[in-house]
C-alpha cells in the first residue's frame, strides 16, 4: 500500500517576525495507485503540501504519511517531479537517467536493462547521447520523469511539471501522462494551476481554497471519465468537447471563481 494522508494538517510560516497560517486543518487520503491533482488560488498551500509528503517540509500541527508511515524526511519511495527539469547539463540522456540509479548501488547490468525499459517508455530511443541542451523542453521533461521512473518509486509527487512548456508541448506531454499511467500505474499527487489539466489527468480533484488553504471541495472525475468512456477518444482536444468534460471543468472553474471573489 501507498497511500497518502493529511491528518488535520496545518503550517505556519513565520515572517518578518510574524506568523501566518498557509495551510489550515487539511484533511486528505490520496488511496494507493489513485491520481489526486490539486488546485487552488496562488499561496494557498498547493506545493507546500507536496513538499510535506516529500518530507522537504513538516506540519506545524497534524500528521503526513505515506503507507502509515509519519513523513520524517525524504525517501527513495517518494520521488518527485519539479517544473524545472532539473537535468545535469554535462550529462547525456543515458546518463541523467542512470545517476539515481549508480547512487542506489544498482549494479550496471541491471542498470543498462532499467535505463533501456526507460527510454523505451518515454519515447527516447535514439536520444541515449544527446545532451540537455540538443532536446526540446518536452524532451528534457521526458527525461527527468525517465529518471524517476528508473528508480521504481511507490509515490509520484509532480509540482507543475508541465508549466514551463508552450501550450503544444504541454498537450502532448497530457497524454503521455495518461499513457504512463495505464502502462505503469504509481500513486501520484499532482499540483497545478490549470484546471483543464487536472480533469483530463485525475481520478479526483482537491479543490482549495485561498490562503490559508482548505481543502474546500474534492471532485470525483474517475467515474465520470469511465461512465462517459473518454478511452474511446486518442487526443485531448477531443475529451474536452465532451459535454461531461465541460461540466466539470465549468464546475471547478466557479469554485475557483468563487474563491477570487470572495477577496475582492
Amino acid at each position: 500500500m501507498s497511500d497518502i494522508r493529511f491528518e488535520s494538517v496545518s503550517r505556519v510560516f513565520e515572517r518578518d517576525g510574524k506568523d501566518f497560517l498557509t495551510l489550515d486543518n487539511i484533511g486528505l487520503h490520496v488511496h494507493d495507485g489513485e491520481f489526486v491533482a490539486i488546485v487552488g488560488p496562488s499561496g494557498c498551500g498547493k506545493t507546500t503540501c507536496l513538499r510535506m509528503v516529500a518530507g522537504l517540509e513538516f506540519p506545524t500541527e497534524g500528521r503526513v504519511s505515506v503507507a502509515d508511515k509519519t513523513v520524517m524526511h525524504p525517501g527513495p519511495e517518494r520521488a518527485v517531479v519539479f517544473q524545472q527539469f532539473a537535468l545535469f547539463p554535462w550529462k547525456t540522456v543515458y546518463q541523467n537517467i542512470e545517476f539515481g540509479l549508480r547512487a542506489k548501488g544498482v549494479a550496471a547490468a541491471q542498470r543498462r536493462d532499467i535505463i533501456q525499459s526507460n527510454i523505451a517508455l518515454m519515447n527516447l530511443a535514439g536520444y541515449e547521447n544527446a545532451f540537455p541542451h540538443q532536446l526540446s523542453g518536452g524532451m528534457q521533461q521526458r527525461v527527468a520523469i525517465a529518471r524517476v521512473y528508473a528508480l521504481n518509486p511507490d509515490v509520484l509527487l509532480m509540482d507543475e511539471p508541465f508549466g514551463a512548456l508552450d501550450a503544444q508541448t504541454r498537450v502532448v506531454m497530457q497524454e503521455e501522462l495518461v499513457r504512463l499511467a495505464r502502462l505503469n500505474p504509481r500513486t501520484v499527487l499532482f499540483i497545478t494551476h490549470s484546471v483543464e489539466e487536472s480533469v483530463y489527468l485525475a481520478d479526483r480533484v482537491v479543490v482549495m481554497t485561498g490562503r490559508p488553504g482548505k481543502v474546500k471541495e474534492v471532485i470525483d472525475i474517475k467515474s465520470v471519465r469511465e461512465t462517459s468512456d473518454w478511452a474511446r477518444h486518442e487526443r485531448i482536444e477531443d475529451v474536452m468537447d465532451l459535454e461531461s468534460f465541460v461540466h466539470l471543468r465549468t464546475h471547478i472553474w466557479k469554485s475557483l471563481r468563487a474563491e477570487h471573489g470572495d477577496r475582492h
